[in-house]
């Protein structure tokens, strides 16, 4: 992406999957923001909708996968990269990690290009190659399959990347930095991999004819609060969307410094991050703290997610957090992690009782109660958790509302309602 970025065409990124940290790289690589193309959540029939939007006046679509190319829900392809690219009609580059094979790369990449039908690969990429003679081992074994390698990045200790429990670490937190490394990347991968060969491929995929996304036509005024900064990143760009199309006027605040809401604001959105690595300095924030609470208390309506949801809490690993939802929360050593089928159990803002979301967990936080407010299904689970109110709705859940706006619109409606009672 940041390759392409830098020799002036316009790049339009996204991911497959759920994940939050990683379109933020492409955000800092192209300029534009990342998308996700999650076929789980929003229905494989939106994709082509949702990838239209992400590219609209750009030159090219770039889609990072997920995971290996064939990995999905369980042993399934339901939403792995191969799905995706097989709806769009997209190219498809393998990346190859070349660090400990030579010969065998030929059985790997053709196991890769038969494996579903009606899927090729387009080309190869080889990565953490050796040196000059493993390139050219790996590009031996590779010619009978006519498959064409587009180029080959050798082991270089820049290219490694900081990680944390959930993945990479977030651009918001270093982007200098970040930047700085992308930059590097981009320059070994236009002197490594054909750009040419890549943006001739890239012309090949199939136009996107897509049905618009279509909303509801509830509308609503109200201005709503954004928990931002480095504790709160994890957005995507399709619900900051959906809640600005339903009438909402999103004004950021950092939780980390404000010392009180925006004024106005008929509503707080608290999105996920890592409230834990900030945890000193959101319980040293004592008087947005109190804001926070007595707002709530007076009936600001509040949707939060994950990370937001800790940040509601009494503590956070003893450390005093909000107190708007009454429960104490911790870090543990257990990923809770997976697609999620909700049923909505309790009155909120965002959804009404009775009701179906489809959204993921991904987080290692518990509370010591875990609420009553949805019934949640995963592949090997069931539980009930999260904390509703007529005025608000806080939980693990993350939900991806590009092709589904009622909760968005459900959520503003309920906002403006509440500025209007006042």
């Amino acid at each position: 992406m940041a390759a392409l970025a830098g020799q002036g065409m316009a790049v339009a990124p996204a991911k497959v999957g759920p994940d939050y940290i990683d379109p933020g790289y492409h955000s800092l690589a192209t300029g534009r923001a990342g998308r996700n193309l999650d076929p789980w959540i929003c229905g494989l029939g939106s994709i082509p909708s949702l990838a239209a939007e992400a590219q609209a006046g750009a030159a090219m679509l770039v889609v990072e996968g997920v995971m290996g190319l064939y990995d999905g829900v369980g042993a399934s392809q339901t939403s792995s990269t191969a799905e995706v690219a097989s709806c769009l009609g997209a190219p498809v580059i393998l990346v190859v990690d070349a660090s400990s094979i030579a010969g065998s790369v030929a059985a790997l990449v053709q196991g890769y290009h038969t494996f579903r039908p009606g899927l090729a690969l387009s080309g190869v990429i080889l990565n953490k190659v050796g040196s000059d003679y493993h390139e050219q081992l790996l590009r031996n074994a590779l010619a009978p399959t006519g498959i064409p390698v587009l180029g080959a990045l050798h082991r270089d200790d820049r290219l490694s990347w900081r990680s944390r429990h959930l993945g990479l670490l977030p651009v918001i937190e270093h982007p200098g930095e970040v930047k700085q490394s992308i930059g590097v990347l981009a320059g070994l991968i236009r002197r490594s991999v054909d750009m040419e060969a890549l943006v001739a491929l890239g012309a090949t995929a199939e136009r996107l004819v897509p049905e618009p996304l279509v909303a509801s036509g509830q509308s609503a005024a109200a201005r709503i609060a954004l928990a931002a900064g480095p504790a709160f990143s994890f957005y995507y760009p399709d619900n900051l969307l959906r809640l600005e199309e339903a009438g909402a006027e999103l004004v950021a605040f950092d939780p980390t410094e404000d010392e009180a809401l925006p004024p106005g604001v008929d509503g707080l959105y608290a999105g996920g991050g890592f409230p834990e690595v900030f945890g000193e300095r959101l319980a040293d924030n004592v008087a947005l703290a109190k804001d926070v609470r007595r707002r709530v208390e007076q009936g600001l309506v509040t949707w939060a997610e994950c990370g937001g949801l800790l940040w509601l809490a009494s503590t956070l690993d003893g450390k005093p957090m909000c107190g708007v939802v009454e429960a104490g929360g911790h870090m543990t050593g257990s990923l809770n992690l997976g697609y999620r089928t909700a049923r909505v159990l309790k009155p909120n803002p965002v959804s009404p009782v009775g009701s179906i979301l489809r959204g993921h967990e991904f987080h290692y936080g518990v509370l010591d109660d875990p609420g009553d407010a949805l019934c949640l299904e995963g592949a090997n689970s069931r539980s009930v958790a999260g904390f509703a109110r007529p005025h608000l709705l806080a939980s693990f859940l993350h939900l991806h509302l590009g092709a589904a706006p009622e909760p968005t619109e459900h959520f503003v409606t309920a906002a403006a309602a509440g500025r209007s009672a006042r």
